[in-house]
């Protein structure tokens, strides 16, 4: 079926031309009319018309400034211009507009079959292409995906990936340097910031894979990795090697975005999301490790790498999920869990080699010493040469397994107690920085982004990190600098209310009193007064 739209204000040439073309081609063919360049418009946006037969001479507006605003909307339709006037003035711009036919009335019938054939050919072929490309399309949604998933793999798995490298990056179109690794981790709900039912969630994640496949790529330019375990990992390019602070709010806001899309679609499963810091793309594995930690130590659903403190990562050795676990919850500071997992590895050892006295004492030595080093390089023990010299001899000396499993518990509840204070002094440290600056800049029209643009942490975990540790939100605590400093200057007469306000804060006198009023309980003017 072919639509063809014929324009012209002459009846006669309009039913001529339409008797032609249905006499010859019967039911191949719809046809409709119009007699002005407006209906003509207006039509064929409704009627999406294959080809056109347009007169250049029409009421109100022309048959070329007809054609130009078709072509704004439809790239496809094939114009055949008709004219009772040899005017090729009209040529070049008709040419410019892929005008297949420049016609001069009258037209007779072969010529007007003639190119009715051309033009039919022309959409036949352009329908063909049409076609051939969707069945590109459709074979590469379902090739791609497994390149891309192959790609994630060998980035993450492969020691020696470089040989393999460009050709992925070829066929992935990824001309980028550098890139992120964002790792998206669902489950049936939340406890304590963790997700829960991770095996059960990863054995239904096949049915909505593609919509977190379809939802990523809405958000991000990004290579979509399988699903391992209850996560999905991303690549997500980026042009330089480091990403500015506007760059990793705007990264942070559309992974929440997502996220909560991705929540709306999938109603039974919840979703949060860990992202690592920038890194040349050979080296993504590291930004991956990153984007782990950042899920592991956060507690939102969207957490950075650079909003949390730094952490080493550690590979264990089998079992390597109770050693990974006894490591995560040590430098949690969750001392409650590391003891709990630490008794766990320690009946494992003595049940599968209680001959082996001495390779569960080395094997203890090292899990002691790897959180202890973790915990020196977050500042939360002292380390030097000889600061473990009686190691050995106190676990040599123990009379049994038990005095071992003692020595290992206690090792470890020093560590956690240890890192409970560091995780208080960095987060101390971060809004005592916060308050220095809101001291030193009450006056200014300050916001929350930019304090935590000074603190360089992200305006919605400083939010909540400001409000943990000072009681107080930031706006609370900015006003109560800005009312005390307000209280000192009424006690002397040297400046006006006005000017008081102002150099507080508060360019509005009337709001500077209104808001004085509410802390104080009076106005600026009544404080004055019994000051």
């Amino acid at each position: 079926m072919y639509r063809i739209l014929i324009a012209d204000d002459e009846g006669i040439m309009l039913e001529s031309l339409r008797k032609m073309i249905e006499n010859n081609y019967g039911r191949e063919v719809e046809i409709s009319c119009a007699k002005t360049g407006r209906a003509v418009i207006e039509l064929a946006e409704s009627f999406r018309p294959d080809i056109i037969f347009m007169d250049i001479q029409m009421p109100g507006l022309s048959g070329v400034q007809a054609m130009r605003e078709i072509r704004t909307f439809n790239q496809n339709t094939i114009f055949i211009v008709i004219t009772a006037y040899d005017r090729f003035h009209y040529a070049q711009e008709c040419i410019s507009l892929g005008v297949l036919e420049f016609l001069t009335k009258p037209v007779n019938r072969k010529t007007i079959l003639a190119v009715c054939d051309k033009a039919m050919q022309k959409v036949d072929d352009s329908r063909q292409k049409r076609s051939d490309d969707l069945k590109i399309r459709e074979k590469l949604e379902t090739v791609v995906p497994m390149i891309e998933s192959g790609y994630i793999y060998n980035l993450l798995l492969q020691e020696d990936f470089s040989n393999q490298d460009d050709q992925y990056r070829d066929l992935l179109d990824i001309s980028a340097e550098y890139a992120f690794m964002m790792v998206v981790e669902f489950g049936d709900g939340y406890e304590n910031g963790v997700l829960t039912n991770a095996i059960g969630v990863s054995v239904r994640a096949s049915r909505f894979y593609s919509e977190v496949r379809e939802t990523a790529h809405g958000f991000f330019n990004c290579i979509v990795g399988p699903v391992m375990s209850n996560r999905i990992v991303l690549l997500v390019p980026h042009d330089d090697n480091t990403v500015t602070y506007e760059e990793r709010i705007d990264i942070l806001q559309n992974a929440r975005n997502m996220v909560h899309k991705l929540e709306q679609l999938i109603g039974d499963v919840k979703f949060r999301a860990g992202i690592g810091k920038v890194r040349p793309i050979s080296s993504a594995k590291e930004s991956y490790s990153e984007a782990l930690q950042a899920l592991r130590e956060g507690k939102s659903h969207v957490v950075h790498f650079n909003d949390i403190p730094i952490v080493q990562e550690y590979d264990g050795e089998y079992p390597r999920d109770l050693e990974d676990r006894y490591i995560q919850s040590v430098l949690e500071a969750d001392e409650a869990a590391s003891l709990s997992i630490a008794n766990q590895f320690f009946d494992w050892m003595v049940r599968n080699y209680r001959d082996y006295r001495e390779d569960i004492e080395i094997k203890v030595l090292e899990m002691v010493m790897r959180v202890e080093y973790q915990a020196f390089r977050k500042g939360s023990a002292h380390y030097g040469f000889r600061y473990r010299e009686n190691y050995i001899r106190d676990l040599q000396e123990c009379s049994g397994f038990e005095e071992i499993r003692h020595w290992f518990l206690h090792k470890t509840q020093e560590v956690c107690r240890g890192m409970t204070t560091v995780k208080e002094k960095e987060s101390e440290s971060v809004v005592s920085r916060a308050r220095s600056y809101i001291d030193e800049n009450y006056h200014k029209d300050i916001s929350l982004d930019d304090v935590s643009r000074h603190v360089d942490i992200s305006p919605y975990y400083f939010s909540k990190l400001f409000k943990q540790q000072d009681g107080r939100t930031f706006i609370e605590y900015l006003t109560s600098v800005r009312i005390r400093e307000a209280r000192r200057m009424l006690r002397s007469p040297g400046y006006s209310i006005k000017e008081i306000g102002i150099m507080c804060g508060y360019s509005d006198p009337n709001y500077f009193s209104r808001i004085f009023k509410k802390y104080e309980g009076v106005t600026p003017s009544e404080f004055r007064e019994h000051a």
